[in-house]
């Protein structure tokens, strides 16, 4: 988990959970996180809006992560400030040519990298449960095979694209667990895109397989 200028937090505990359906669900999730470097604890703040579909079974969007604090939340996405390129109807997967190509446009991502980066498993597994519409109540183990990033921002070296606020991720990875049902190979396209605005992320996942 992400804050501030790279701060990296990690999670510690639940701390509340609260939802309120209107038009939407909107899930407000208060926890504690502590900064791995300083030993520091912190209440985090997180406000989730959900408007799935069928087609695209999870669509969140975050509309505030924060240390807990009194300030008024951001709470209106703008989808005017999101490139066109990341808009309508998620891409299909990438032929085994664009997997396979790292360019000024796509990524390979190198396993040291989505070990590194806890998030992108974060990504899987949100990607898995969408897909077995979260009768799996236990973590997942998943092992993530390849990664390939697809993103518009111009970056220096190939391996920033990873961390590229508007990017499409396809994701290969195979479930090792128990239930032989689920027990093979898995494909997923996660799309991120931000509008600039501090602790937006909107993310659409679905299963390619």
């Amino acid at each position: 988990m992400e804050h501030g200028e790279g701060t990296n937090f990690k999670f510690v505990r639940w701390e509340k959970y609260d939802v309120i359906s209107t038009a939407y669900d909107y899930v407000y999730v208060t926890f504690d996180a502590k900064d791995p470097v300083s030993g520091s604890v912190f209440s985090f703040q997180t406000l989730l809006n959900e408007d799935s579909s069928p087609d695209c079974p999870v669509m969140w969007s975050t509309l505030a992560c924060r240390i807990k604090c009194d300030d008024a939340v951001h709470a209106r996405w703008d989808d005017k400030a999101v490139d066109d390129f990341y808009k309508d109807a998620m891409p299909k997967w990438l032929s085994d040519e664009e997997l396979a190509s790292d360019d000024k446009k796509n990524y390979v991502v190198q396993e040291s990298e989505w070990q590194e980066n806890g998030w992108l498993h974060l990504f899987t597994e949100i990607a898995f449960y969408s897909k077995t519409n979260n009768e799996l109540t236990a973590p997942p183990p998943l092992e993530i095979e390849k990664v390939v990033v697809v993103t518009k921002e111009d970056t220096e070296e190939g391996h920033e694209k990873l961390k590229a606020q508007n990017a499409i991720f396809y994701v290969s990875y195979k479930y090792n667990g128990e239930s032989s049902e689920w027990a093979r190979d898995h494909k997923a396209v996660i799309r991120k895109t931000t509008d600039g605005k501090p602790g937006h992320m909107y993310l659409e996942v679905v299963a390619a397989d």
